[in-house]
């Protein structure tokens, strides 16, 4: 079994106006950093994230990705050079009062598309945790 994640965000602005050229100025470094990281599998790349209709949004940053476990994904987000930009997601991002990151489980060689996983997200923000779909707060 591998972990899936999704993370969406709004973005105060288009990704080309220029209040969020810092954050655009680092998404490679941070996707080379998480490509880089134990336990990393798959991640939606840039191009094929632009090209899916999700959200009903055009400014909705997408992040969909798989890792060995949930530790490796943690240690990624939280324990590495990633977490510099999270502390600085209010400057291009607005917060929302839903949840805006799911995990769940995947057989290994699977690859979720985006509408799975926005359909694993749903489900969180609407029934809570379960094996099904869930946070860093549990650990199924």
């Amino acid at each position: 079994m591998h972990l899936a994640q999704l993370n969406i965000a709004e973005a105060i602005e288009t990704m080309e106006h220029p209040m969020m050229s810092s954050f655009m100025e680092n998404v490679d470094r941070i996707n080379e950093l998480a490509e880089k990281s134990p336990g990393f599998v798959w991640r939606l790349s840039n191009e094929e994230e632009s090209n899916t209709p999700v959200f009903n949004s055009t400014i909705i940053a997408v992040n969909l990705s798989i890792w060995k476990d949930r530790e490796s994904l943690f240690q990624f987000v939280y324990a590495s050079n990633h977490v510099e930009i999270l502390k600085r997601k209010s400057e291009w991002f607005k917060k929302t009062p839903k949840l805006h990151m799911v995990l769940w489980y995947i057989e290994e060689g699977h690859i979720p598309s985006i509408k799975e996983a926005s359909e694993r997200l749903l489900y969180l923000q609407e029934h809570g945790e379960s094996p099904f779909a869930f946070s860093f707060k549990s650990s199924f």
